[in-house]
C-alpha cells in the first residue's frame, strides 16, 4: 500500500507568500530521498494555511529527507514564517483519481475536448422497429 505524508503548515502575519515559495522550493528535494509525488497546496478560504503531501514507500525514506539537510534548513530559515507545533500524519492511500489531458501544453487550464459519438459499426444496417 502506498503511503502519503501529510504535513500541515500554518504561516504568521504576512509571511504567507514567502512561506509558499519556500514550501515548494524545499519539497521538490524529497524526490532524491526516494519520494514517488509531492505537492503543496494552499488554502483558499484561510490564505495562511498550507498542507504539504509527499509520497513514500517507507517511512525511513521520509525521516531521511524531513531530517536531512534540505528541510532542517529550510526550518531554520523559515521558523518564524510559520507556527510550531508542526505534526505530520502517515497516511495509507486508499484511493486516488484523476484525469490527465494530454494536448502537448503543460496545464493551461482549458477544458479537455468533449468525447466524440462512437462510429456507426459497418455491415448490415439494424433492423428498424
Amino acid at each position: 500500500m502506498r503511503s502519503v505524508v501529510h504535513v500541515p503548515w500554518y504561516a504568521t502575519g504576512f509571511r504567507a507568500d514567502k512561506l509558499e515559495g519556500a514550501l515548494h522550493d524545499v519539497t521538490g528535494s524529497s524526490l532524491r530521498y526516494g519520494a514517488t509525488s509531492w505537492a503543496v497546496h494552499r488554502n483558499r478560504d484561510d490564505r495562511y494555511k498550507f498542507l504539504q503531501i509527499v509520497e513514500f514507500e517507507k517511512k525511513l525514506d521520509f525521516e531521511a529527507w524531513w531530517e536531512g539537510p534540505e528541510m532542517s534548513e529550510f526550518r531554520a530559515i523559515a521558523s518564524s514564517w510559520f507556527a510550531v507545533p508542526v505534526i505530520y500524519s502517515w497516511c495509507d492511500l486508499v484511493g486516488e483519481g484523476r484525469i490527465v489531458v494530454d494536448n502537448g501544453d503543460e496545464g493551461d487550464g482549458d477544458p479537455a475536448p468533449e468525447p466524440q459519438d462512437a462510429p456507426e459499426p459497418e455491415g448490415e444496417p439494424a433492423p428498424q422497429a
